[in-house]
């Protein structure tokens, strides 16, 4: 049986086995209590969310070999069986198996069949009698810098994540994951998660490796241990503490408004040239962050709110572009001298791409309003989110990408529709004024994608 045959027969066998076990579930909690009166209970997840997006393709984009100036696209953005057990009073364990961002032209490995794998296997024990100290260890999701790098993907008031959060996503580590040693916990009105991370060599990504040169990039040679922290203060609710992921908003569930930080910290982690000489340099990123989520009138009218900037060192002149879900598969560069050259020394800059990861500062921030029981029982989340960046790379000129939206939320986050219409910035290398070349920002770009999200 070949290993992406073997991907999907697991898949499908944990499907069932998890839905023949969520036979015996509550359908609200979805618990398995093995004895009555017993502190052993496993809870189970399914869930999917599906795309449909239309995109303005960026300046050569090509498709399977065909400029393409607009792309429709059909796609899975993720699928995932969760199983959280609770072994006993103490010890607990999280699996989560499943596959991202899958549509005709973008599947890893470049194979159309599923590239299925485990996200989480990690296991905890709590120390104390409440939740003061946990102790962890395997493939975790218990990340630093910020709550977005360690996102609970089903519970946002926007339609997706702010993937520039999770810094190091498919680098060095596995969808944000990291093999680490954890301590996290709740102190008053403390929120704290270290870790201590043993992250996967760059050269394991199943990616080609740019060549070194005298712009930063993982280092291909060597290896050290990444250093993790987040601290939050909570002034209001105490937010769950039962797995690491951090959700973005609680649809009125919940008061909670916290200030947090967080950093990650890895020696030796980048490298480039200088001169004749191999340079390596540390990464070091750090963040501050404020959210607000409450419900604000007797209706349950909840305004989720949330800012957050960042500064990133990846080392000098770091930059790489990531477009989710790629709708192009390969750039052309013009033949025209009147016409930009695209950038593509770092990474894949066709498509729905932008530059998303750099040395440099991100400001990040969005607004959203949830009316319960606008469409008979269900409720609507209109939204805003902006994200400007100034990145070493660029010159520090302003990196700037908008989206708005509107979520119908047909049965809580378990039936969820919604429509987001995103603009961003195009770069390219212009020739007209500077022979060797000037930066400039070129056309602007849509895309407008509508998802259905799934939970079981």
């Amino acid at each position: 049986m070949k290993r992406t045959e073997l991907n999907t027969f697991r898949f499908i066998a944990a499907a069932l086995v998890l839905m023949t076990c969520g036979r015996f579930a509550a359908a609200q909690d979805m618990n398995w209590g093995t004895q009555p009166d017993t502190t052993k209970i496993l809870k189970i997840q399914m869930f999917g969310q599906f795309w449909l997006r239309f995109n303005q393709s960026n300046p050569g984009t090509m498709v399977q070999g065909a400029p393409q100036d607009e792309t429709f696209d059909i796609g899975v953005r993720r699928a995932r069986i969760q199983a959280f057990a609770q072994i006993t009073d103490r010890a607990t364990l999280f699996v989560q198996y499943g596959f991202n961002n899958y549509n005709s032209n973008f599947a890893w490995g470049s194979n159309r069949r599923l590239q299925a794998f485990f996200h989480d296997v990690f296991g905890e024990y709590r120390l104390t009698t409440g939740n003061e100290l946990k102790l962890g260890a395997g493939l975790a999701f218990v990340n630093g810098l910020s709550r977005f790098t360690q996102p609970a993907v089903i519970a946002m008031p926007t339609m997706d994540i702010p993937v520039f959060a999770q810094a190091t996503v498919e680098q060095t580590d596995v969808f944000g994951r990291k093999l680490s040693l954890t301590a996290r916990g709740q102190i008053g009105p403390v929120d704290y998660r270290f870790a201590l991370s043993d992250p996967f060599p760059i050269t394991t990504n199943g990616q080609t490796q740019p060549p070194i040169s005298a712009w930063s990039n993982f280092a291909q040679v060597g290896h050290t241990l990444q250093q993790q922290a987040y601290i939050i203060y909570q002034f209001r609710d105490h937010e769950p503490h039962q797995v690491p992921n951090m959700a973005g908003t609680y649809y009125g569930t919940r008061r909670v408004f916290n200030i947090g930080a967080g950093v990650i910290y890895q020696p030796r982690a980048m490298w480039r040239t200088l001169g004749a000489d191999t340079l390596y340099e540390n990464l070091l990123l750090m963040a501050v962050e404020s959210m607000f989520d409450a419900p604000i009138d007797r209706d349950g009218t909840t305004l989720s709110a949330y800012a957050g900037l960042f500064h990133n060192n990846y080392g000098r002149n770091y930059l790489r572009y990531n477009g989710v879900m790629n709708t192009g598969t390969s750039i052309q560069t013009p033949t025209d001298s009147t016409q930009l050259k695209p950038l593509t020394q770092h990474g894949s800059s066709y498509g729905n791409a932008f530059p998303m990861f750099g040395t440099g500062n991100v400001l990040y921030s969005h607004v959203g309003v949830f009316l319960p029981r606008v469409v008979g029982a269900a409720g609507i989340m209109p939204y805003a989110s902006v994200t400007l960046s100034w990145y070493e790379r660029l010159n520090y000129q302003l990196t700037d990408i908008y989206a708005v939206g509107c979520s119908l939320l047909l049965d809580g986050i378990r039936s969820r529709l919604s429509l987001e219409v995103q603009n961003r910035p195009t770069y390219g290398v212009s020739i007209a004024d500077n022979p060797f070349g000037e930066l400039v920002q070129g056309e602007r770009r849509n895309q407008i994608v509508m998802q259905y999200q799934v939970v079981w």
